[in-house]
């Protein structure tokens, strides 16, 4: 196996724009899927003013999406690794930089059935914010980029020059973020909260190097990569849709979807065969669930053919992206 100054060095090679790609694709794909793809921010019908909503999020989604995943390969871990480190990014999103969490105010539709007390935290919220970083803004837009380059899906991306960059990119954008969703609307989570918060964020971080590097293999076979696609898709709906219905009991039914996926992921994983194409099918549920269900989003009430031809073009974009993905680990597992 490579060292990795060697891999760096063979990496240095590479033309700027080879090395460059994957960073900007992750850059950009994380704060559209978190922020655009399910369309609650409206419907865009301009590709300009799509990107420019895209990069001005970039610094507290696509600058941690890289961080995250540049720090799980250059460590040598995983998957669960990755996942446990978005978890605390999440945490730290909707629990310190805009307090989505605690403002009632601003980040609710309405009643909260399902309020947690002491904390004044929604529970059917939690899993919303949480999953939803977790799954949407880190998970599977890692999953999709590697996939585009699976040559490389196992290794850093970044030197050390370009972690300080984005790393000073993300304070900044957490900064300034926190002062426009928090400071400028005066509203402050108590300090018990924020620091309920910061034990959260330290457990799962720490959770995330507890980890051993590599999991022991287990015996057995695993499904083709269709049917993991379809396991998620069911049970990623399944969360989506009945997480905030019928308060606890939906609560409920969301979090047992969510476990089921988890530990189907986790023992399919550890099997031999388990690979890119099973992590892109993966993915591709949960970016293809959330723009089907964009169809039905519409806050600002457009015209119906004006919602459809925007999200029918963002879905079909989408589908070019996750296609030519797949081609490109097929392709990889060919050559090999």
């Amino acid at each position: 196996m490579s060292s990795e100054p060697a891999v760096l060095a063979q990496s240095a090679r590479r033309p700027l724009w080879r090395r460059a790609a994957p960073v900007t694709g992750l850059l950009l794909l994380s704060p559209f899927c978190a922020e655009y793809l399910i369309g609650y921010q409206g419907v865009l019908t301009s590709p300009v003013d799509l990107l420019v909503a895209v990069v001005f999020v970039l610094p507290i989604y696509g600058a941690p999406a890289v961080l995250i995943r540049d720090l799980t390969r250059r460590t040598g871990r995983g998957w669960p690794t990755l996942l446990l480190l978005a978890t605390a990014a999440g945490l730290i999103q909707a629990g310190w930089i805009d307090q989505s969490l605690f403002n009632h105010r601003d980040f609710a539709d309405g009643p909260l059935p399902t309020l947690l007390p002491g904390l004044d935290v929604d529970a059917s919220q939690l899993l919303t914010f949480l999953v939803g970083h977790v799954v949407w803004s880190f998970g599977a837009p890692v999953a999709v980029i590697e996939s585009c380059v699976p040559g490389r899906a196992g290794r850093p991306w970044l030197g050390w020059r370009g972690t300080a960059v984005l790393t000073v990119v993300y304070l900044a954008g957490a900064v300034f973020f926190t002062y426009q969703l928090v400071v400028l609307p005066d509203f402050h989570a108590r300090p018990g909260q924020l620091i309920a918060v910061g034990a959260a964020v330290a457990a799962a971080a720490g959770a995330a190097f507890a980890l051993p590097r590599r999991a022991p293999r287990a015996g057995g076979s695993v499904p083709p990569p269709w049917c993991a696609g379809l396991a998620a898709l069911v049970l990623l709906a399944a969360f989506v849709t009945l997480n905030d219905q019928w308060a606890w009991r939906g609560v409920a039914v969301a979090a047992v979807a969510l476990t089921l996926l988890g530990v189907l992921l986790a023992h399919w994983s550890r099997r031999p065969g388990w690979g890119q194409r099973h992590r892109l099918a993966v993915a591709a549920a949960a970016l293809l669930l959330y723009g089907v269900l964009a169809f039905a989003v519409n806050p600002a009430h457009a015209p119906q053919p004006v919602l459809y031809a925007s999200r029918g073009t963002i879905l079909a974009g989408v589908v070019v992206l996750l296609s030519g993905a797949a081609r490109r680990t097929v392709r990889a597992r060919t050559d090999v």
